[in-house]
C-alpha cells in the first residue's frame, strides 16, 4: 500500500508580514496625500433684484391687410402665402384698361390746351408789337385813330385768349396728374417689407375700394408685449432694461419703451411695450416669452455658484479651499441670482469654493485647482 504525500501551504515568517503591512500603510497614506483636481469659484458680491414672472409675446410694430385703393377686377397677385417681399415691391395689379385710356385722353388734351397757349402767346405779340408801332405815330398826322383802336382792342381780346390757354392748361395737368394717380392705384404695392401670412383674393375677383389684398407681418421690427399688474408698473419707465427669457432657454435684456395707458378693469393690467436688441434666433409674433418685472428695489448680496452647494442630510453644505485643502462648511441660502444663491451665512466674500470635483472630496483632504 503506498503512502499518501501532503502538501502543507509555506509559513510567512514575522518580518515578511510585517514589511507587507508597512508596504499597504505606505501606499494608503501615498494616496490620502495625493492632491484632488479640481475646480473652484470665488463668493462674490452683486445686485439682487426681485422679479416676478410675467407672459408675453412677440407682436409686430408694423402688421395689418394691404388694401386695394380703387376698386376693379384683379389681373394677377404676384404673391402667394409665405413670400418675403420688400417695401415698395409690386403685390398685385387691378385691370387698368379704362384708366389707361382716360389717361391717353388726358395727355391729348392737355397737348391741345398747350398749343393754345402757344397760339394766344404769339398772336399776343403781333397785335402788341402793331399797336407799339401805331404809338410811335401818335401826335402826327398820319396816326391812324381808328386803326389804333382796333388794335388795342385786339390786344386785349388776345390778352384774355392767353389767361384763358393758361387756365384750360392747369386744368388738364391737374387732371391728368389725377389720372396717373388713379392708374398707379391700380397696382397694390407693399408700404413696408414683411412676409405675406394671408392672400385674400385671385386673378378674375372683383375688388370694391379697402378690399383686403393680402396681410403683411413686419417681422423684422418685432418687439415684446406684456400685461403687466397695475401696481407693478411704477418702476418700468421707457429706457429701463428688465430681464426676459425664451422658451429656448436664452435669457436676454430688454428695454422698456413705453406704458400703454389703457387698464384692463377686469384684470387691472396694463399694456407694456419692450423693444430687444438682438435674437440668437428668428422670433415669431405671438411666440410666447416671460418678462421678469422687478419686484422692488435692487440690493447688494454674496452669492456662490449653485454647483458648489452640496446636500447632505438636509443640509447645504460647501467645500471651501484653505491653505490647499478642503474644508466642508455649512451654510445659510437665500434667493437665487441666476445661476448663483445668495448667500445669508457661512461664507465670506473672496472665499474660494469647489464648483466641480465637491462630490469626492473628504474633508481635510489636500486639493489642486484651476479657478473658475
Amino acid at each position: 500500500m503506498q503512502a499518501t504525500q501532503t502538501i502543507r501551504p509555506a509559513r510567512l515568517t514575522f518580518m515578511q508580514v510585517s514589511l507587507a503591512l508597512v508596504l499597504v500603510a505606505l501606499a494608503a497614506n501615498a494616496l490620502a496625500q495625493r492632491a484632488a483636481r479640481v475646480k473652484v469659484d470665488a463668493v462674490r458680491s452683486e445686485p439682487l433684484s426681485q422679479t416676478v414672472p410675467i407672459l408675453g409675446r412677440f407682436v409686430a410694430r408694423e402688421r395689418g391687410a394691404v388694401a386695394a385703393a380703387i376698386g376693379g377686377p384683379v389681373r394677377v397677385v404676384h404673391v402667394h402665402v409665405g413670400d418675403r417681399v420688400e417695401a415698395g415691391q409690386l403685390l398685385a395689379e387691378l385691370n387698368a384698361d379704362s384708366r389707361e385710356a382716360l389717361l391717353a385722353q388726358r395727355e391729348a388734351e392737355r397737348s391741345m390746351h398747350q398749343a393754345r397757349l402757344t397760339a394766344a402767346e404769339a398772336q399776343l405779340k403781333i397785335t402788341t408789337d402793331e399797336m407799339r408801332r401805331l404809338e410811335k405815330l401818335r401826335g402826327s398826322a398820319a396816326f391812324p385813330r381808328k386803326q389804333y383802336e382796333d388794335q388795342r382792342h385786339e390786344v386785349v381780346r388776345y390778352t384774355s385768349a392767353l389767361s384763358e390757354a393758361r387756365s384750360g392748361l392747369q386744368r388738364t395737368n391737374a387732371e391728368l396728374n389725377a389720372a396717373n394717380i388713379d392708374l398707379n392705384r391700380s397696382r397694390v404695392i407693399a408700404p413696408y417689407g414683411g412676409v405675406v401670412t394671408h392672400r385674400f383674393v385671385s386673378a378674375g375677383a372683383y375688388l370694391r375700394l379697402g378690399d383686403p389684398v393680402v396681410t403683411l407681418v413686419n417681422d423684422a421690427d418685432l418687439e415684446i408685449e406684456a400685461d403687466v399688474p397695475a401696481d407693478r408698473v411704477s418702476g418700468l419707465t421707457a429706457g429701463v432694461g428688465v430681464e426676459v427669457s425664451l422658451d429656448a432657454g436664452e435669457r436676454l435684456t430688454a428695454t422698456v419703451r413705453t406704458v400703454i395707458p389703457d387698464e384692463n378693469p377686469t384684470t387691472r393690467t396694463r399694456p407694456v411695450r419692450l423693444r430687444v436688441a438682438a435674437l440668437a434666433a428668428p422670433a415669431a409674433v405671438n411666440q410666447s416669452v416671460t418678462v421678469h418685472v422687478p419686484v422692488g428695489a435692487s440690493r447688494q448680496v454674496l452669492s456662490v455658484h449653485k454647483d458648489a452647494v452640496l446636500n447632505r442630510g438636509g443640509k447645504s453644505l460647501v467645500y471651501v479651499v484653505v491653505e490647499d485643502k478642503a474644508t466642508i462648511r455649512p451654510v445659510a441660502l437665500g434667493e437665487a441670482v441666476g445661476a448663483r444663491l445668495e448667500v445669508l451665512q457661512g461664507l465670506g466674500e473672496g472665499d474660494l469654493v469647489v464648483v466641480r470635483g465637491n462630490e469626492r472630496l473628504r474633508p481635510g483632504q489636500a486639493v489642486s485647482f484651476k479657478k473658475g
